[in-house]
């Protein structure tokens, strides 16, 4: 989703900068453009030229419904029930992950090729836990962090998980072939 006409954000609030990953503060009243809405996130350009992601909690300042990961779960098909095996887990963090987006690009995580391992155990107190692996398309973009944060809030907020471990990693090196064909059909390539 694209928004064509700018609106002006209805209260002060903290942003992350693209692509730096820097969290900077947008003052109430700045004028923003939408050029993306994925998963729970808005990526806008400021009326300065800066590129910025909002959060989906933060939604209402430029009109939107506020977004989090726990409502998206609560509104999957699966809803808030408990997973009863490690397998359903499984599913389910592949179905968060697929919320997470890269802020410049139109494609999740998933389909881009950046999650290289989901692994899924069971905890021997009850729940699971979660080990994910994944990458960036270019080493050292300042978003790692931000990226790895989103995956974690959304693997958190599924039923039954209990801990959660995402780590960013550079090896193998992430490339063009890596992308699901539907991404590459979506950006052309």
């Amino acid at each position: 989703m694209t928004t064509k006409a700018p609106v002006k954000i209805a209260r002060d609030l903290e942003v992350v900068q693209i692509p730096e990953g820097h969290q900077v503060r947008l003052a109430r009243g700045t004028e923003v453009r939408v050029m993306q809405a994925l998963g729970d996130t808005y990526t806008v350009m400021t009326e300065y030229g800066t590129m910025v992601r909002i959060a989906g909690k933060d939604a209402e300042v430029i009109g939107e419904t506020v977004k989090t990961a726990e409502s998206e779960v609560a509104a999957s098909p699966a809803g808030a029930a408990e997973p009863v095996t490690a397998e359903d887990v499984k599913e389910r963090v592949w179905t968060a992950l697929r919320g997470v987006y890269d802020p410049e690009i139109p494609v999740n995580v998933v389909e881009l090729g950046l999650v290289y391992n989901n692994d899924v155990t069971p905890i021997p107190e009850g729940g699971y836990k979660v080990e994910v692996k994944m990458t960036l398309t270019a080493p050292g973009c300042g978003m790692g962090d931000v990226l790895k944060e989103d995956a974690a809030r959304r693997i958190r907020a599924i039923p039954g998980v209990k801990a959660v471990n995402v780590q960013m990693v550079v090896d193998p090196p992430w490339g063009a072939s890596m992308m699901s064909e539907a991404a590459k059909l979506q950006l052309g390539i």
